[in-house]
């Protein structure tokens, strides 16, 4: 229920209120304290509502009418913040006059309310909870039919684990999202192989199942006699005993807790090669639960291309399992929404099997996906399956899902990105001992691991580096969004008619419909995508803006009155310069200017002392990264005062040791970024890096022809993962050995005469390595049993570099070997072959002779034949890189 995070979220905000030095009114106070206690008493009442699963009409009404009211009374406490001139004693009669209307609202909730409460739990409307459709053993089975398409590898692997290997307990989870084809897997397994067993049981799990219940389930299954009702230790006592002497196989089907296996776990003997099957959409249980070698994890994948459009084809023509040419474009327009995923590839198969198969047919039901996912539409079971998932989310998980609806279908969101725009919402709870921006990570992974979110790009640090949500699901996201006054969605061709004024959020894609006039003042964030018409000024209580890729020059300066504003991009604009009255924004906690052309910032703009993230920086790359290709922004040394900033990039360090010397304030930065810095500066850095000992992040350039001095860092920060040194290098900084825990380095432009791979082959967590004009050897050797976790390794411009050595048993998890305009080089790297692990291997302006090599039937393609993926490319003189791909596995 919406109205339970909403007024969760208004409870928090009293609290704060009243904790924190408002100087409230003694009256004002009174009142506060009153509504924080009525709606204390209102929350306990949605939750047990949800937990009933009430969604009677009436109900629904209610709830709406809470939800409003809770963002009346959280629009009213931030005016009063917004305008504290409200508060003072003259103005007693308008604060007076705002709580007394919300009292008469309130009033009216509170008698609904009660009239509910008198009912009883026995005679209080109910609808079916989600269980309802996921329940029974044939769910899915209707969809799928029987045919384990494109499943057939996992079948096979999960068959042979059934029959085969250690005589002891093996439990399997089969994790995946809703819909993905995980009963059928098990089903297919269950059915080949339970009579190799003595005993046997599937077990169908529920949302709402106790541990009894669970358990009473499973006796049903195996025990053919009936027996009196007993309680849980009996329960478990008489099963333990019945299984001991006896090898089985269960499976539980649809597993949501974790609590709930642990319990029925206790109770089966572990020896006699028993085997269980789990299936879930819950990946955070099965991780949990996979913490001995008993137990395993497998992820069941979406279908490839081929056997997405095998199964549609089947199902959109049952006769002859083919599509007509007329209808091929809007079939992969149809598979392109279903990514992979075999409930949605079903159900409009058959959905469009049963109307005119024309072009224009199909256009319409392609157009509409959105209104047919709806409760009554030809498509809501795809919307049921993936709704469960949604459901099962505590209140706070369910607003970070929703946010996704304010960004357009299939867009990918990098993962800082979207935990800056959660943490500036309010929708990451504080965490004692954590920053918030560890708590948002925390969100989204379980997020992930629920099958909620997917992943579109991993970083270096395995960690998710972009992310997005399944087309189908975006859908069902926006609906609810927009039925709960969380986002409104403008796209092309839409109209604001009928928009409720107290919409949360505003979303814009390439709308032009033009919303001049029309007031949006309980809006909390205005997105933009693509073309829009500015409407800064419908705004007052914004907290989020972003206007990434809009078609800005200057600053807006409607923005300069939106002061409860947190979080602040302009990515991607034109704009050049900051206005000093930015120093209204005092709740700023994010101002994101990457990819602008700033380069200065007013001195005021350090009076913002809530700053987290500060990101003003330009990349200026044609062809080749050259050591001036990142243009950062002037600061003075009043940035010490900006005590709560987090990441700090690009500063130019400027011949101002002044400034240099007050970032030793920033003690809780994690990531910086200095450019220009003169060798006599160096030293001057160094000594503020050590007192910066949260940094995880430390990207440093010297000045152009200038030398990087960083040899005066006696106590580097101990928790630094990620080390960049841009500029000409003496030697290699003796404190990098004692960086254990870092994970990726980048030396570029350092011209070593010594092999820096002497100094880096001991760090213990190193994954990424990357060379660029870092070294005037002739050869790189990789010694034996060295680099054990690198997997990235990118050598560029080493002009001297003739072979490359990989001796046994190193860097033996390579995963991706890139080189780059080393001319020199003429071999193979020798070794090569060893990597096993090698997935792909790129040359960038290579030598003829050694592209000849590796190619069809090359005197060395016998050594890469195990790389995947091998692309040679060669630059052409329009300034592009063209590919010639040598492999494709």
């Amino acid at each position: 229920m919406a109205a339970y995070g909403a007024v969760t979220f208004l409870l928090s905000k009293m609290e704060s209120l009243v904790s924190r030095e408002y100087g409230l009114l003694a009256g004002i106070d009174r009142a506060v304290e009153d509504l924080r206690r009525e709606f204390q008493t209102i929350q306990a009442f949605l939750k047990e509502a949800d937990a009933r699963g009430e969604t009677n009409e009436q109900v629904r009404v209610w709830v709406a009418q809470v939800r409003d009211l809770a963002y009346d009374i959280e629009d009213a406490l931030d005016i009063f913040q917004l305008y504290p001139e409200f508060l003072q004693i003259k103005k007693r009669h308008s604060v007076a006059v705002v709580i007394e209307g919300i009292n008469a609202k309130l009033a009216t909730v509170r008698q609904i309310r009660e009239r509910y409460r008198q009912l009883g739990p026995s005679q209080a409307p109910h609808l079916a909870t989600v269980e309802s459709f996921t329940t029974h053993f044939n769910r899915v089975a209707p969809l799928f039919e029987t045919e384990p398409l494109g499943i057939e590898r996992s079948l096979a692997e999960l068959t042979a684990w059934t029959k085969f290997g250690e005589p002891r307990l093996k439990v399997r989870f089969v994790v995946g999202m809703g819909g993905l084809g995980k009963t059928l897997l098990a089903k297919q397994v269950y059915e080949s192989t339970k009579r190799e067993f003595d005993c046997w049981g599937w077990i169908q799990v529920s949302r709402s199942q106790s541990k009894e219940q669970a358990l009473w389930t499973m006796l049903k299954r195996l025990f053919e006699s009936k027996f009196h009702t007993i309680n849980l230790v009996q329960l478990m006592e008489k099963l333990a005993l019945f299984l001991r002497d006896r090898n089985y196989v269960l499976v539980f089907d649809d597993l949501w807790s974790r609590d709930l296996w642990e319990s029925i776990k206790c109770a089966l003997p572990t020896e006699n090669h028993s085997r269980i099957m789990i299936t879930s959409r819950r990946g955070d249980i099965a991780h949990f639960c996979s913490y001995d070698q008993s137990t395993a994890v497998h992820s069941l994948q979406p279908l490839t291309s081929s056997k997405s459009q095998e199964l549609f084809f089947k199902k959109a023509f049952p006769s002859t399992g083919e599509c007509p040419s007329g209808l091929l474009d809007w079939a992969r327009k149809f598979l392109t929404q279903c990514e992979g995923w075999p409930l949605g590839i079903v159900t409009i198969g058959k959905v469009v099997s049963k109307i005119d198969q024309t072009a224009d047919a199909w256009r319409q039901l392609h157009d509409s996906l959105g209104s047919e996912m709806e409760n009554v539409g030809r498509l809501s079971s795809i919307t049921r399956v993936l709704s469960a998932s949604y459901s099962d989310l505590p209140y706070y998980l369910k607003y970070c899902v929703l946010y996704f609806s304010v960004f357009p279908e299939h867009y990918s969101i990098q993962r800082r990105r979207l935990i800056r725009m959660w943490i500036s919402e309010g929708l990451v709870k504080e965490e004692i001992g954590k920053t918030p921006e560890e708590v948002g990570y925390n969100y989204l992974e379980e997020l992930i691991q629920r099958n909620l979110v997917l992943v579109n790009d991993i970083d270096f640090d395995g960690r998710p580096k972009t992310c997005r949500v399944h087309r189908l699901l975006h859908k069902i996201i926006v609906s609810i969004s927009q039925e709960e006054n969380f986002c409104r969605v403008f796209s092309t061709g839409s109209s604001e008619a009928g928009v409720n004024e107290k919409v949360r959020r505003l979303s814009i894609r390439r709308s032009r419909a033009s919303l001049k006039g029309t007031s949006f003042p309980c809006a909390r964030s205005f997105f933009v995508f693509g073309l829009s018409q500015s409407i800064l000024s419908s705004f007052s209580i914004l907290k989020v803006l972003d206007l990434e890729g809009a078609p800005l020059d200057k600053f807006p300066t409607a923005i300069l009155n939106l002061i409860l504003l947190r979080y602040l991009s302009l990515r991607n604009t034109s704009i050049r310069r900051l206005p000093r009255s930015i120093a209204k924004l005092q709740n700023l906690e994010t101002l994101d200017l990457k990819q602008t052309f700033v380069t200065s910032v007013p001195g005021k703009i350090f009076r913002l002392r809530k700053l987290r993230h500060l990101l003003i920086y330009h990349y200026s790359i044609r062809i080749h990264v050259s050591i001036d290709s990142v243009q950062g922004f002037r600061a003075s040394a009043s940035i010490a005062k900006l005590v709560c900033l987090q990441k700090l990039m690009c500063v130019k360090a400027n011949r101002d040791i002044k400034m240099l010397v007050a970032l030793k304030n920033l003690t809780n930065l994690k990531k910086l970024g200095i450019v220009e810095l003169r060798e006599d500066d160096g030293r001057h850095l160094c000594y503020s890096i050590e007192e910066m000992q949260s940094l995880q992040t430390l990207d440093v350039a010297a000045a152009r022809d200038e030398v990087l001095d960083m040899n005066a860092l006696r106590d580097p920060p101990k928790l630094l993962q990620r080390l960049y040194l841009k500029g000409k290098l003496q030697k290699v900084p003796v404190w990098i050995p004692s960086l254990h825990d870092l994970v990726r380095i980048g030396l570029r432009w350092s011209k070593l005469e010594e092999n820096p791979l002497e100094v880096l082959e001991d760090l213990p967590n190193l994954i990424e390595i990357q060379l660029v004009d870092a070294y005037k050897g002739k050869q790189l050797v990789f010694s034996s049993g060295k680099f054990q976790n690198l997997k990235v390794l990118e050598v560029e411009d080493l002009e001297f570099l003739e072979q490359v050595v990989i001796e046994s048993r190193s860097m033996w998890r390579l995963q991706s070997l890139v080189i780059r305009r080393c001319k020199a080089m003429e071999q193979v790297p020798e070794g090569i072959d060893r990597l096993s692990k090698l997935k792909e291997l790129q040359l960038y302006d290579m030598a003829e002779s050694l592209v000849n090599q590796i190619q069809g039937d090359g005197t060395s393609r016998p050594l890469v034949d195990h790389i995947p993926f091998i692309c040679a490319y060669s630059l052409e003189s329009a300034g592009y890189w063209r590919p010639r791909v040598l492999s494709q596995g």
